[in-house]
């Protein structure tokens, strides 16, 4: 099966990476995050007027009728350039379940402040260690009235202390492990009951733990019941955005390895020439091209609508694998210098180990394939 991005989507990525060029160097980065800014109101502004924002959502909404497909080839761009913005969250996940809610004008309103730029969306889904599947959620919502109270604790919320909305993956029935009993709750980010403790994750995003105490969510807030299928859905679209994003970084840290191999001298001569090294980059570009065959497969299997679970946790394992093998190998090349925040590759080491630890590790994936094969 062949993929290839359309005109539109091959414009679309020139335009953000001309952007970026100009804007969003490695020396802008760092000094965004020297400002503790949690990321570029400039660049969001700029994402949305190119269209970014607005690509995988309907045009009844004021998106452009596309999918999570049209988010692969600018997530590449937005890897190579270590973007700190949590556009992938605010899409794929927080603008993904609004837009699978049909009818529903709260949701709508959302959805639109979201495409313009005017403001962020952030999903609270996770509650330790990067919960791989929704059947693991644990966190309640009790039914009171015709809607629910939240009680719990949600970890690495990305975006919401900035967000202007957000989407609640909660258990109304049932035990953790249980498919059933699952909802989808649209929550004020300052309602009452809520307590947030904000950082900055170490490949530089902004993100919170998000506490709940009897958090009152109305019956017209609720965007989904038994909604195991659909945040699953979800997140298979995180993971195909976030892998095109690794595979971005993996690429930049495949030519910024191979630039220094050929610059870098030792005995007077390119450290590209010794044997050790010579093979440590050709191992770097094959797991490069495994990755990215990965992902143009994955690509292609979404745009045929044939993607399934099973495809998903290859393309994660695959990714997350060959993407720890490539950085530590930058790393490795460059000596100590590679872990100095002066360099850029200690931070693209930092962006694929995130991937790598988000939504399930590749040792559970490949357990999940072997088990399917069984």
């Amino acid at each position: 099966m062949d993929f290839l991005f359309t005109e539109e989507q091959t414009m679309l990525r020139d335009s953000v990476a001309r952007y970026l060029d100009k804007t969003y160097d490695f020396d802008a980065r760092q000094a965004l995050l020297r400002s503790e800014a949690p990321y570029s109101k400039a660049a969001w502004s700029q994402f949305a007027e190119l269209g970014v924002l607005a690509l995988p959502f309907p045009e009844d909404v004021g998106g452009l009728g596309g999918s999570v497909i049209d988010l692969v080839p600018v997530a590449e761009v937005f890897g190579e350039h270590l973007t700190v913005e949590p556009w992938a969250f605010a899409l794929t996940l927080a603008g993904g379940a609004l837009a699978a809610t049909g009818n529903h004008a709260a949701a709508h309103k959302h959805l639109a402040d979201l495409i313009s730029g005017a403001s962020l969306g952030a999903f609270a889904y996770d509650e330790h260690r990067g919960i791989a599947t929704p059947a693991q959620i644990a966190m309640t919502a009790t039914p009171s009235g015709d809607g629910f109270a939240l009680n719990g604790q949600k970890r690495l919320v990305f975006g919401a202390a900035e967000a202007g909305f957000m989407v609640v993956a909660a258990r109304s029935a049932g035990q953790p492990g249980d498919t059933q009993g699952l909802v989808l709750l649209l929550v004020d980010p300052r309602a009452p009951g809520i307590t947030m403790t904000p950082f900055r994750t170490q490949d530089g995003r902004s993100a919170a733990h998000v506490r709940f105490d009897k958090v009152s969510v109305a019956g017209a807030d609720v965007l989904a019941k038994d909604a195991h299928d659909l945040i699953a859905k979800l997140i298979s679209d995180a993971i195909l955005a976030l892998a095109a994003e690794a595979v971005g970084a993996m690429g930049a840290l495949l030519r910024i390895t191979g630039a220094y191999a050929t610059t870098r001298k030792q005995f007077g001569v390119a450290i590209g020439t010794f044997q050790t090294v010579a093979h440590r980059l050709a191992d770097m570009k094959i797991a490069h091209a495994k990755a990215y065959a990965s992902l143009m497969y994955s690509t292609a299997l979404a745009e045929a609508g044939r993607l399934t679970a099973r495809d998903v946790s290859v393309l994660k394992a695959q990714v997350g694998k060959m993407g720890r093998s490539i950085a530590e190998a930058a790393v490795q090349t460059h000596g100590g210098v590679g872990m100095t925040d002066e360099l850029s590759v200690g931070h693209y080491l930092k962006r694929v180990l995130a991937f790598e630890a988000m939504f399930g590790a590749p040792d559970f994936h490949f357990r999940k394939i072997g088990s399917s094969a069984a």
